[in-house]
């Protein structure tokens, strides 16, 4: 029973933390502006948004892996 809590409750805690990085990623590329209507600069720092966007989730999904044992 305590096997399917856990199990439950990292599904969650998965989600709400993916839902966390994408709102600071939102926040911080400029919201809901298309790729068309975006300056050069603004674009590059969408770019780079995305990448850190990315590493957070990897580090995210290592502190999951790493609070297994």
């Amino acid at each position: 029973m305590e096997r399917l809590i856990n199990m439950i409750l990292r599904r969650f805690m998965r989600k709400a933390v993916n839902k966390g990085i994408n709102a600071g990623a939102n926040r911080m590329s400029g919201g809901g502006k298309n790729n068309q209507d975006l300056t050069p600069e603004e674009r590059k720092q969408r770019r780079q948004v995305r990448q850190m966007n990315k590493k957070a989730r990897q580090a995210a999904k290592l502190g999951r892996r790493m609070g297994k044992f």
